[in-house]
């Protein structure tokens, strides 16, 4: 494990964002890769405490661990360096590196969870103003790719069984040479799954979903304002014969309120008044958002268009 600070190794502040800390990864992680120095082996030791760095820093429970018990919260089986025994990483540390720098084109494995997972989706939420005071169950509904019924998302018609790929010859990766490089990608023939349907499902011939109308419950949080946006795990379309679902964002759009027009955390209202109440004062009764009432006092002598404030009441 490596003793230097991980913020300090990147070169990042302890607040930085995630951007910022993968940006100075990157960039270190170019500057050091061994490949780069003939094999060096300080270089090679420094590409490995950066990844061990980023892989920490990178993950929100581990940083959380990190900036509270620093070093020691991997020690003991606490989680270990990523090219170490605790986690078993070994050569995919390597290559979660190179996803990392190169993206998802250079990645055969990113290539195949993408192209077999499903998609995300989207659907705008439209909500009252009680309603996002409160907090509330939402219940949607949604037309989009859900596992298939009749072959059990398996993508097979009956009792038959997928067969290997003759692409990728079951591998689900094929390799292309391209000048000095060979490149190595998801096949596209299986999708990287290594696998073919040769007697395919008639409701969703082979892909293991089919179109479907689903209903969702959502838990919307209190306090929620126009824009607000709700991830919704794994309830987006159904992945290609078992991969991964993708997610449901809900986008929040509040409804036109007859009384109240919200400023931030701040409800606003017209309140009309009797002149002798204005000239006089006393006090008028004015429905809260949560129905209980507000009792409202009027100085004497205020004009048309001034604000009073109520604190803690909505």
């Amino acid at each position: 494990m490596v003793s230097e600070d991980y913020y300090e190794l990147l070169g990042v502040a302890r607040d930085a964002d995630g951007a910022t800390i993968k940006s100075a990864f990157r960039r270190l992680a170019m500057e050091c890769h061994p490949d780069r120095h003939g094999g060096c082996t300080d270089k090679e030791a420094k590409f490995k405490s950066l990844n061990e760095a980023y892989d920490c820093l990178k993950d929100p429970q581990k940083r959380a661990a990190y900036d509270r018990f620093g070093h020691a919260a991997f020690q003991n089986g606490g989680g270990g360096s990523p090219f170490g025994q605790g986690n078993g990483a070994g050569f995919d540390g390597f290559s979660d590196i190179f996803s990392s720098i190169f993206g998802e084109f250079m990645d055969p494995r990113a290539q195949q969870a993408n192209a077999a997972r499903g998609s995300d989706l989207r659907y705008d939420l439209d909500l009252t103003l009680e309603e996002a005071f409160a907090g509330s169950e939402q219940t949607i509904q949604i037309d989009a790719l859900a596992t298939c019924e009749p072959c059990e998302g398996r993508g097979s018609k009956g009792d038959s069984r997928p067969q290997r790929c003759a692409t990728c010859n079951g591998h689900g990766k094929v390799r292309a040479q391209q000048g000095f490089f060979v490149v190595e990608r998801g096949c596209p023939a299986c999708l990287g799954s290594g696998e073919t349907i040769a007697d395919p499902c008639p409701t969703c011939h082979g892909e293991g979903r089919a179109l479907k109308r689903r209903k969702i419950s959502v838990n919307v949080p209190a306090g929620v304002d126009e824009g607000t946006r709700i991830r919704v795990a794994n309830e987006g379309e159904a992945g290609v014969r078992g991969a991964q679902s993708g997610d449901l964002y809900l986008f929040v759009h509040m409804k036109r309120h007859q009384l109240f027009e919200r400023e931030g955390t701040t409800l606003v209202a017209e309140a009309p008044i009797s002149f002798s109440t204005a000239a006089l004062g006393g006090s008028i009764e004015i429905p809260g958002i949560d129905g209980a009432k507000i009792e409202l006092k009027i100085p004497a002598g205020i004009q048309s268009g001034e604000t009073l404030r109520q604190r803690g009441r909505a």
